[in-house]
């Protein structure tokens, strides 16, 4: 699966940035830049992309004009890109799939890419069953009335764990993903706090989060993962870092490369 892609940036140097941080991921195509709002609008409607990292502050057409734009045709996946935190909460309320901040972080962009496969896949999941029942109805009319609406939702809605199984001091744990607070890595082993327990299991980070839902569980360290329902409170810290205060009152650092991830908690 190729994800077409425009890049938006008013500095040519923040481009070339952004290509050679693209580089490794073979399935991005790059099909179009674009260096203001304006020829965003157009190459958009013209290539229809799949996926478009957006600059923000931008001369005369600002990032959010780019999104206004869009609004009579299906838009593409929007990543906004800026080197100034105060767009972030604008940015998810404009349904951004991502905001990234400058400069780019390799390990920051490979997760949201994860995000844009996973997003793609849905979407294209949806499109064929939507193909398929207009056979159906074509050719086997009582077969299409009876498939039902959603059938191409249900695979991603049950694509996450509910339960983790773990193995920890001989006995074999069953974890209901709500109760995990947090997930703090150590090597080759992960941390699993809940409420009441903390249980040890022998797993990679980037294999945990391909199991949780990642609108609920995101990394907010190279080594932490929080559950975003249990956060209760931001606290500001120094030098841009934060800490999350989740419902059993444990405070987990959030640091710089992750810090866009407060901009949901912020109202």
């Amino acid at each position: 699966m190729t994800i077409r892609t425009i890049l938006v940036d008013d500095e040519s140097l923040a481009i070339q940035g952004l290509q050679l941080r693209l580089e490794p991921h073979e399935d991005v195509e790059i099909i179009e830049t674009c260096s203001n709002g304006r020829e965003a609008i157009r190459a958009i409607k013209t290539h229809k992309p799949d996926l478009v990292f957006l600059d923000i502050q931008m001369p005369g057409f600002d990032g959010f004009s780019v999104v206004q734009g869009l609004m009579e045709v299906e838009p593409p996946l929007i990543v906004f890109v800026t080197a100034y935190m105060d767009h972030a909460v604008r940015a998810f309320q404009a349904d951004a799939l991502d905001y990234l901040m400058k400069p780019v972080e390799p390990e920051r962009l490979a997760e949201t890419l994860d995000r844009v496969r996973q997003r793609l896949a849905e979407k294209r999941g949806m499109e064929e069953a939507g193909r398929l029942k207009e056979a159906l109805a074509e050719h086997a009319p009582e077969a299409a009335e009876a498939m039902p609406d959603g059938a191409g939702d249900a695979p991603a809605s049950n694509r996450f764990e509910k339960l983790i199984n773990i193995k920890d001091r001989g006995q074999i744990f069953r974890v209901d993903v709500d109760t995990i607070e947090r997930i703090d890595a150590a090597g080759d082993y992960m941390c699993i706090y809940t409420g009441d327990n903390t249980l040890i299991l022998r797993e990679t980070m980037k294999d945990l989060e391909k199991r949780l839902d990642p609108r609920r569980f995101q990394r907010v360290h190279r080594s932490t993962i929080v559950n975003l329902d249990l956060v209760k409170q931001v606290k500001p810290h120094t030098n841009g870092e934060c800490f999350l205060v989740l419902d059993s009152g444990a405070q987990v650092k959030v640091s710089r490369s992750y810090r866009d991830v407060v901009a949901r908690f912020v109202h």
